[in-house]
């Protein structure tokens, strides 16, 4: 199933999560202008995970509804490339990556095999707005919606980070 989503420019409010054919499949709560925390609900209106970076961390953290931690989500150095790591207890290590002037994305699983793959779109959409297709049968696509929008968290912290030591 393919998922369009999208952040605010002020990282807070609602914005729907749609499918193709642009319904209302669910929402993310874009929790403050002064943080990147998100909630995840579907399309019963139900909560079904969170994320969050911890207090003085650069982690994004993926919790599931209940708090219980589904997942961990980090940069790596890499040259020429963008990429990131995605931890989960028991359901495997996942790598994101693309190329560093790309706006497409694949998720691997540990053997190398391509799981997810999510663009950036533009369009009816803002900039920070995506399309997620998901092929994983241990990620749940709601959990790789809260996964990207942290990815798209730590690019801006590290973006901020790039300008303020310029200035």
């Amino acid at each position: 199933m393919n998922l369009y989503f999208r952040d605010n420019f002020f990282n807070s409010g609602i914005t729907e999560i749609l499918d193709e054919q642009e319904e209302n499949v669910g929402h993310l709560d874009l929790k403050s202008p002064f943080g990147s925390a998100i909630e995840v609900y579907g399309q019963n209106g139900q909560l079904l995970c969170k994320g969050s970076f911890p207090i003085f961390s650069s982690k994004w953290e993926v919790t599931g509804a209940n708090g219980g931690q589904l997942g961990v989500l980090r940069s790596r150095v890499a040259f020429f490339t963008k990429k990131f790591t995605y931890e989960t207890e028991r359901r495997g290590n996942y790598e994101i990556i693309s190329p560093v002037f790309s706006k497409e994305y694949e998720i691997s699983d540990e053997s190398g095999a391509h799981v997810a793959r999510f663009e950036q779109v533009n369009g009816r959409f803002s900039s920070g707005a995506f399309l997620l297709n998901n092929q994983c049968e241990y990620l749940d696509t709601y959990e790789l919606v809260a996964v990207i929008m942290g990815m798209h968290a730590i690019q801006k912290r590290q973006n901020t980070g790039v300008n303020n030591a310029i200035y």
